[in-house]
């Protein structure tokens, strides 16, 4: 969000408004066979590593989830231009996006658009 001035803030409450920054999104969930859980971890940081270098990410995190060794990556860019610039600057650092028989599923990608 944009900051406000307090009177402009008030003005705003008042009036039921609010200044949202658009952004675009990204959530990715990965399903590395256990045996190659490490390897997926080091790579989900490499991709993060190159994107948050990028202009125009905003953020970019790593979780996973402890029930079913499923790597989820979450990511936000200022623009859809800025999160693309951000996958080719990773692709060009030679981060490995293939999906191969490390994993015991395709993965799921969710491109999101704030509202």
């Amino acid at each position: 969000m944009t900051a406000m001035i307090v009177s402009d803030a008030l003005d705003a409450q008042r009036n039921n408004t609010v200044e949202v920054k658009m952004s675009i999104g990204l959530v990715a969930f990965h399903y590395p066979k256990p045996a190659y859980r490490d390897e997926m971890i080091r790579r989900v940081h490499a991709a993060a590593q190159a994107l948050v270098e990028v202009p125009g990410c905003l953020d970019v995190h790593c979780w996973e989830i402890v029930a079913t060794g499923a790597i989820v990556t979450t990511g936000r860019w200022e623009s859809n231009e800025a999160r693309q610039a951000g996958f080719a600057a990773a692709k060009e650092a030679g981060v490995d996006f293939a999906y191969d028989d490390r994993q015991s599923r395709p993965w799921e990608v969710f491109h999101l658009s704030s509202v």
